[in-house]
């Protein structure tokens, strides 16, 4: 938060958003760390929103999105974007002051799901960055690296990391923070 004074003695406060993004390998527990970094040094009353990505299109993922709702407190709103998330950042980015996105590799997928372009996927995170700016919420987006594996066999998978990875980048570069989590331990790196 900066503060800044104005002549003769009335202090102005302006708040700015904050951009944390957090990465992993699967099951690395980056939900985990990801809720931590963003309550850290919040008070408990502070409007909260979990965005999912996820889409329960079978059995394993509906239990998977049960048991990560159950896992966080009841004061947390939860919204379910499977693509939208420009949209849901601007109609309710100001109404919340913590907001955990989770995960944007998710939300890639269900992108290519819908038959999108490479570059208009792009263009779709580059808009969910600036709407995020536009709020004054702590804003914490969860991603996997995908880039530390073996290189996919099919051209499909090989252009989805190519693409994860893009947008990962793009991610990193904007944040004001950014962690790797592995084994459930987090390093910062930015």
């Amino acid at each position: 938060m900066h503060k800044a004074l104005r002549y003769p003695m009335r202090m102005t406060v302006r708040c700015k958003s904050q951009l944390i993004f957090v990465l992993g390998g699967a099951s690395s527990g980056k939900s985990e760390a990801a809720l931590r970094l963003a309550t850290k040094g919040v008070r408990p009353t502070v409007s909260r929103a979990f965005v999912a990505t996820g889409q329960a299109l079978d059995k394993e993922m509906a239990e998977r999105i049960a048991r990560h709702r159950s896992s966080r407190p009841a004061s947390w709103v939860t919204a379910e974007v499977p693509l939208d998330l420009t949209g849901w950042i601007e109609r309710h980015g100001r109404e919340h002051r913590v907001i955990v996105v989770d995960c944007l590799t998710m939300w890639l997928s269900n992108q290519f799901g819908q038959g999108r372009v490479d570059a208009g996927i792009v263009q779709d995170m580059q808009g969910v960055l600036g709407a995020a700016r536009r709020t004054r919420a702590r804003i914490v987006l969860v991603a996997n690296e995908l880039g530390m594996g073996i290189v996919p066999g099919d051209a499909v998978s090989r252009r989805f990391r190519e693409v994860a990875g893009t947008i990962n980048q793009l991610i990193a570069d904007e944040s004001d923070e950014t962690h790797l989590v592995v084994s459930g331990l987090s390093v910062r790196l930015k």
